[in-house]
């Protein structure tokens, strides 16, 4: 199955911000909550077969890592309010270094960065989205594959090479800078295509 890492370095890591400014007091945890969005939902379907990790670098409690699994998840619905609600309930938990807590049917949190969560995929294939990379369309795509990509900010030289290190294929999906939650659609999409 396909698996997304989404970096969000400002986003809030303590929960303790209002449903009804997701832009603004959350250091823009709305674009990864589109990010969820775009990972699982179908025109009328949910997508079982994937899963997005929110790796959250903000103040005042970083790191922490949202894990949203589509084999098990509930309670998720296309509106950024209630998965905004789902993450801000995880973000609450009393978590402990090296444990993972599950917060909501197919949703958990832990303390881990990127570097840690990169590691759990060890010998695994990696792609990393950038301008820079191979068009995509000229890809071998396949399920099992670990798509790395940054939130509203590109990646830091020091996340750069923590990605680096899995040996990733840069793969483009265009001459032009999308948005995470876009990237992440037409990914899916052209992996849907390879699989007909």
């Amino acid at each position: 199955m396909p698996v997304f890492v989404v970096v969000g370095h400002r986003v809030n890591t303590d929960g303790l911000f209002t449903l009804n400014d997701l832009a603004g007091s959350t250091g823009r945890l709305d674009i990864l909550l589109r990010c969820v969005n775009s990972t699982f939902f179908l025109s009328n379907d949910i997508r079982r077969d994937a899963e997005i990790y929110l790796v959250l670098l903000g103040e005042p409690d970083a790191p922490k890592t949202i894990r949203f699994a589509g084999s098990e998840i509930k309670y998720l619905n296309p509106d950024e309010r209630s998965t905004a609600a789902l993450v801000k309930n995880a973000l609450m938990q009393n978590v402990g270094a090296g444990e993972e807590i599950n917060t909501s049917p197919g949703v958990y949190v832990s303390r881990r960065g990127l570097k840690e969560v990169l590691d759990v995929f060890e010998g695994r294939k990696f792609i990393h989205l950038m301008e820079a990379g191979t068009p995509i369309n000229n890809m071998d795509l396949d399920d099992d594959l670990i798509v790395v990509l940054g939130g509203q900010y590109d990646l830091t030289e020091d996340e750069e090479n923590m990605v680096k290190g899995h040996e990733p294929t840069p793969i483009s999906l265009g001459p032009n800078k999308l948005h995470a939650n876009h990237c992440i659609t037409i990914f899916l999409n052209e992996l849907d295509i390879s699989k007909q």
